[in-house]
């Protein structure tokens, strides 16, 4: 059992919505690892709580698939497949256009700006910088692109997939030559924005999804 497991009270949240949030968390972010059993004796030790909040959490995880139930072996995190992968940048491929042309659009200077500053602090961290602030760069700079295109139901839908991709971000993040890509195809989109440049824009956010979902399938297959 991980011992980077923190539960974070918020006095607005049921406690069993605190720790569905907690696991949620540590699943996505990888401090659960796929294939690691959880056994509700020890979560509910590790956090201070009862089991039965546990229970109640790792039911809503097997729902959003980021848990299986294994036959007279319990729960465990369920494992990145390229299976899910596919599904899930398919999905993406399409908001990501979406959310692309509309941001050419609508993008405003300051936001601009704003994404600059991200791009430059990835590109500072590809080296040698952290992973998991790699990770919330990337996030950060994505995330300015979708609330540039004003369209909160859009955004919503994006957060979601985000959260889904967290998990594999943090697997292709690990090769350095990745992240060297990444801030390659960071800059071009950058660029591309503030010319309002929407064919250039939809051309290099496609090219920047499919060498995510390389990436990622290599360093899968790397891992069998």
């Amino acid at each position: 059992m991980t011992t980077d497991l923190e539960m974070h009270m918020d006095e607005y949240l049921p406690l069993r919505d605190v720790v569905f949030n907690t696991l949620r968390r540590a699943i996505l972010k990888g401090d659960l690892k796929p294939g690691e059993r959880l056994m509700e004796i020890a979560l509910a030790e590790k956090l201070g709580v009862s089991r039965t909040p546990i229970r109640e959490a790792i039911r809503k995880l097997e729902l959003e698939g980021l848990v299986v139930m294994a036959p007279r072996k319990g729960a465990k995190v369920a494992s990145i497949t390229e299976r899910d992968l596919n599904d899930v940048l398919e999905v993406r491929k399409g908001m990501e256009e979406l959310a692309i042309r509309l941001a050419c659009e609508r993008i405003t200077p300051e936001e601009l700006e704003e994404l600059d500053k991200v791009e430059q602090r990835f590109l500072s961290l590809t080296e040698n910088g952290d992973l998991t602030e790699l990770a919330e760069m990337d996030v950060a700079f994505h995330d300015i692109i979708y609330k540039a295109t004003n369209n909160k139901r859009l955004v919503q839908l994006l957060s979601n997939l985000r959260e889904q991709m967290y998990r594999y971000r943090i697997e292709y993040l690990k090769d350095i030559a990745v992240r060297r890509t990444l801030a390659q195809e960071h800059r071009a989109i950058c660029e591309a924005l503030r010319k309002k440049d929407k064919e250039s824009a939809l051309k290099y956010v496609y090219v920047h999804v499919d060498n995510q979902q390389k990436a990622i399938i290599r360093s899968l297959n790397e891992q069998e």
